[in-house]
Parts: C-alpha cells; structure tokens; sequence
C-alpha cells in the first residue's frame, strides 16, 4: 500500500530478480550483527496510509517469528531491486516515503546487461532526503548499517 493505494504486481518477476533478493538477504544476514534482523519483502509501516514492501530490509531488532511488518524506527536499511514495472516507484516514489519516514539507508539495485549495479544512498539529517553516496558495480563494500562486502556478479551468477 503505497498512500492509501493498493499496488499490485500483475506481471511475473524475472529470475534475475530473485535471484538479487534471495542471494543479497543472506549474504546480509550473515553479516548483520547479533540482534539484528534481515527479511525479504516484508513491509514497513511509514504511516497510516503507506505500508511498502521493500525487496530486502535490514532492522536493528531481534528476530520475532510473529512479526508482519517493520516501523520505520527499527529499518536501517531498505533495498529496492528495480523491475520493469516497478522503475518509476523505486526511482521516484519510495525514497521520498523512505526518507520522510527517517529510514537511514536506501540501496537501488539495477540489471545493467545482466549485473547488478547498486546505488547507495543514505539520509541527511539537515535536510531529510537521501543523498547519493555512491553508484557500485563489480564489488560494493559498506559500513553502514553494518559492515558488508558483496560480489555483485555473485548474486546473479
């Protein structure tokens, strides 16, 4: 639910995005921290009228096997893999509910020829918007929520 609107994908994903998912959550999972938790598409509340599911989130809470959704105050990072029909809402729409909701840490993940890009943005906190701290290809290191090394050529191959 993206601001009291029920989106729905009609189309099948691809392979290769589930890939980037399935692959990006475990490799996150083994290197987040005790008590923290990482889960595909699962929601995070931002407000009453917008519930989105992000492709991967990571959340500084223990995992609850009960939980069905995320605050905004427990993500630290949100990662949206782009498919042909979601483009324009993880390009345009979602990091602007992800930043106003204070969520610190947005990745974009796009196919180009076949290999995963990541664009890495995190919140500035005088403005409340994101800030591009980097476009990855081929490898992408981060510290921030926590410290992570991917091989992007990994996740599809």
């Amino acid at each position: 639910m993206l601001d009291g609107a029920l989106i729905f994908n009609m189309s099948p994903q691809r392979s290769w995005h589930d890939r980037v998912i399935r692959r990006l959550t475990a490799i996150l999972e083994a290197a987040a921290p005790a008590g923290w938790t990482v889960e595909a598409q699962m929601t995070v509340k931002l407000n009453r009228r917008s519930r989105p599911e992000p492709d991967v989130i990571a959340a500084s809470v223990p995992y609850d096997p009960q939980r069905t959704r995320f605050l905004p105050e427990e993500t630290a990072l949100v990662v949206e893999v782009v498919s042909a029909e979601s483009e324009d809402r993880d390009r345009r729409y979602k990091p602007g509910l992800y930043a106003e909701a204070g969520i610190r840490n947005l990745w974009r993940i796009e196919d180009e020829r076949g290999l995963p890009v990541v664009h890495s943005y995190e919140l500035d906190d005088t403005t409340h918007v994101y800030v591009a701290t980097g476009v990855h290809r081929g490898r992408f290191e981060s510290a921030v929520p926590f410290a992570v090394d991917v091989d992007l050529a990994g996740l599809v191959g």
